[in-house]
């Protein structure tokens, strides 16, 4: 009785008191739990090994992942004045620019998504918006990737079906060709945001109100601002959607339309569609679990979050914090999210790998009770909510710049417009074992989609 006793006592110990502590009333506290993660994170990235290749993860983790994560780490940059990963940073978001330099290199095509690419798309405008250090002059710049990006999914805007949208995946040979989803052109809409405002180009202005408007129409975006993810109902015009509802797809939304908010000077119409979108993230801090705490509500709970999913909540967590230096009326409704989820968060640090007792789960709502669940996704995802409490609306400093107001990174408005069609690209070739890890990913999503996770589709 002793002995179960003592293992009871050290088991408690180890999972209690190892929890990252922060006290979110100070920066250097702040800074130094972000660092913990931050380290944490990037123990998994193997890409800065000698023999591997820079800007990969290992299994199990998609190439898009890869591309989020730096984008948070330029965030992470921005924010704590940490330099460490500087180097490591650039080296990966250069090495997988691609053949055309639009972030589309040949031996990703067998999975390549808009959604993808656009991942590393959105961290190289992260890196204009926060003036990352520029690259070298002979390599392609930040802004100039973000418009060759663009460029490049703007001719696949499909009229043919639906009326416009873009679809799920670039190539028609990719399991989810047949799918018009809201990450996909949520990441569409976000850049072409971002973009004019960095640029103060009304063309990218126009793109953003064009995707917004087929949105809603579809809606994919509801009349009271439900983010739903997507429609295989292309032959009769998206009119049946698929009816879940992810962090990152309003977070994505979030962002791009209080970057027009900014742009706009504060157009009503901005304001309206950005308060829209605070409201919908209210179904992700269920009221009995927190209240405050955010939870990805179609897998959480029922424990059937796959690796992509672990990550999600990073991208709502740091596209909330963004919306609050670009658009500062949201400050009163997400101080209370970001603060109490960084709190949890910070407690839910508490695994063991690598040697060290801090390694990050996936269930903020179990505080210090670490859920046994580990990887890049969870300790992006803590390390996105606490370093975004170091964003204050006071801070206009902090502001991401533009090209008039201190941006340095060179822009190309012609980039990424060499090869606009699947035939013009570079394309790595297809093997079967490629075919069938793509179609039984895609599968498992659908079959995921249409089963545990439609529960949360109308009710809330």
């Amino acid at each position: 009785m002793k002995s179960a006793g003592l293992s009871a006592l050290l088991l408690a110990t180890s999972t209690y008191v190892t929890a990252i502590d922060v006290d979110l009333n100070s920066e250097d506290s702040i800074k130094k739990a972000a660092s913990t993660i931050a380290f944490d994170m990037m123990s998994y990235y193997t890409g800065n090994n000698t023999g591997d290749v820079p800007g990969n993860l290992p299994d199990p983790y998609f190439w898009w992942e890869c591309g989020a994560m730096f984008g948070t780490m330029v965030d992470y940059w921005a924010l704590t004045g940490d330099d460490s990963y500087n180097k490591v940073i650039t080296q990966a978001m250069l090495h997988q620019v691609g053949e055309d330099n639009n972030y589309m290199p040949a031996n990703q095509t067998s999975t390549l998504g808009n959604d993808d690419q656009s991942f590393w798309g959105m961290a190289a405008m992260s890196a204009a918006e926060h003036k990352f250090p520029d690259p070298p002059s002979d390599q392609p710049q930040w802004l100039s990737l973000a418009q060759a990006v663009f460029n490049s999914q703007a001719p696949r805007w499909d009229t043919a079906t639906c009326k416009g949208g873009l679809r799920w995946q670039i190539f028609p040979f990719n399991t989810g060709f047949d799918y018009k989803n809201s990450i996909s052109n949520g990441a569409f809409f976000n850049m072409a945001s971002r973009l004019a405002r960095y640029t103060n180009n009304e063309t990218y202005a126009d793109w953003a109100e064009k995707i917004w408007t087929w949105m809603s129409d579809t809606q994919l975006i509801t009349d009271d601002f439900k983010v739903f993810d997507g429609s295989h109902d292309l032959d009769t015009g998206c009119k049946t959607n698929v009816p879940i509802q992810w962090t990152y797809n309003v977070g994505i939304l979030l962002q791009g339309a209080a970057s027009m908010y900014n742009h706009t000077n504060g157009a009503d119409i901005w304001k309206q569609r950005v308060q829209g979108l605070v409201n919908g993230t209210d179904v992700f801090f269920p009221p009995k679990q927190g209240p405050n705490v955010m939870v990805e509500v179609a897998c959480e709970n029922v424990n059937t979050c796959n690796t992509d999913q672990f990550s999600f909540k990073a991208y709502l967590s740091r596209w909330m914090g963004q919306t609050i230096q670009l658009a500062p009326f949201v400050y009163p409704n997400f101080q209370a999210k970001l603060s109490t989820s960084a709190k949890q968060a910070a407690l839910q640090c508490s695994g063991t790998k690598f040697g060290r007792n801090s390694i990050c789960g996936q269930k903020w709502t179990m505080g210090a009770k670490w859920d046994g669940t580990d990887g890049v996704g969870q300790a992006m995802s803590a390390l996105a909510v606490i370093q975004s409490n170091l964003i204050k609306p006071e801070n206009k400093a902090a502001v991401p710049v533009t090209n008039s107001t201190g941006g340095t990174s060179q822009g190309d408005a012609s980039a990424g417009t060499v090869a606009t069609t699947a035939q013009g690209y570079h394309l790595a070739p297809i093997t079967t074992k490629d075919q069938v890890g793509a179609a039984f990913l895609t599968i498992g999503l659908i079959v995921f989609m249409s089963g545990s996770a439609i529960w949360i589709a109308v009710g809330s």
